[in-house]
């Protein structure tokens, strides 16, 4: 068996941005349900993070007319693996180029996939600086738990839609370093889905494939509750507030872990973890692949099954796309 050296160079998933039509109703679900306060505002971007977050934002809440992904965040190990990915990224010709910094974090280069999703990695983060009646007892957490909402505890993953999920997979393998855990095969060929990690988790980032061809679409972005209980409670928060279950509680096959999804009221979907799946401290661990086999299991390993729009619909939407492919 030839064994690729693996790359040690992204660390993590640091933040994602999201665009709303209606940015206080966004922060207001994040804030209000969720438990996550904001750390800063600038012009049309509000700035947020959950409580067992260390860095000055997890989640960014951008306007536009349209719902959708602004960008990826992701932290290198060491300004030395920056400069190392960086010239790789460039390499393959979807480099963007250096920007001075942003909210949080320092120097990034910026980046596309294949697809056009955008991303930015960098080294100089700023952590979040806890006010005092805030601070939590353990000193191992950055806060203590909000008394509001049902407070999930941080960012967890992002996952995309792709209208190649195969070279969108390669570009995470290869330029980034990214190993890929469990994927999806159709037809024996065609790559539906791929769930790629940088650490013992299943995935950071995962790719579906975006059935009407359209390319940087939004799938979901997910955040971690840790206790299996707060799905159920979460569930009769939302109920209650007209806010749109789409999915769960149920537990997916693939990745091993307890979900919910909702929409938030700028149209993005949102994904709850009631736990974390399993772990892999393998080095040598063979991508698990899914087939139209066993795939029912892998989407829903308990629970009711997902909607047909959970495979269609990502955001920017594209209703008529969405239409045909469903045909």
């Amino acid at each position: 068996m030839t064994y690729k050296e693996p790359i040690h160079d992204v660390a993590q998933l640091a933040h994602v941005e999201m665009y709303s039509p209606d940015v206080d109703a966004t922060v207001g679900f994040f804030r209000d349900l969720l438990g996550m306060s904001v750390t800063a505002r600038e012009g049309n971007s509000v700035h947020m993070r959950a409580y067992e977050d260390f860095y000055a934002r997890s989640l960014t809440i951008t306007y536009r007319d349209k719902p959708g992904l602004g960008h990826m965040g992701w932290r290198s190990f060491s300004p030395q693996a920056l400069e190392r990915r960086a010239k790789a990224i460039e390499a393959t010709g979807l480099g963007k180029g250096w920007i001075e910094g942003d909210f949080g974090h320092g120097r990034a280069y910026v980046f596309q996939t294949p697809d056009g999703h955008m991303n930015r990695i960098f080294w100089d983060v700023e952590y979040f600086q806890c006010a005092e009646e805030d601070l939590s007892c353990l000193i191992n957490r950055p806060q203590r738990r909000p008394l509001h909402g049902v407070p999930v505890r941080r960012l967890d993953h992002v996952n995309i839609m792709a209208s190649d999920v195969s070279a969108t997979r390669g570009f995470y393998e290869d330029a980034l370093g990214f190993r890929t855990r469990e994927n999806i095969i159709l037809g024996g060929e065609v790559e539906a889905g791929a769930w790629m990690s940088v650490s013992p988790q299943v995935h950071e980032i995962a790719c579906m494939l975006d059935r009407s061809g359209s390319k940087g679409r939004f799938h979901h972005v997910a955040f971690w509750y840790g206790a299996p209980q707060h799905l159920s409670d979460i569930g009769d928060v939302f109920a209650e507030r007209g806010i749109k279950v789409e999915a769960g509680p149920g537990k997916h096959g693939i990745s091993q872990a307890l979900f919910m999804y909702v929409y938030e009221p700028g149209g993005n979907r949102v994904e709850l973890f009631g736990d974390s799946g399993y772990l892999i401290h393998d080095p040598a661990w063979k991508t698990r692949t899914w087939t139209e086999e066993n795939l029912d299991r892998g989407i829903i390993f308990y629970g009711s099954p997902v909607p047909q729009e959970f495979f269609l619909y990502g955001t920017p939407d594209l209703p008529t796309a969405a239409a045909a492919a469903a045909e």
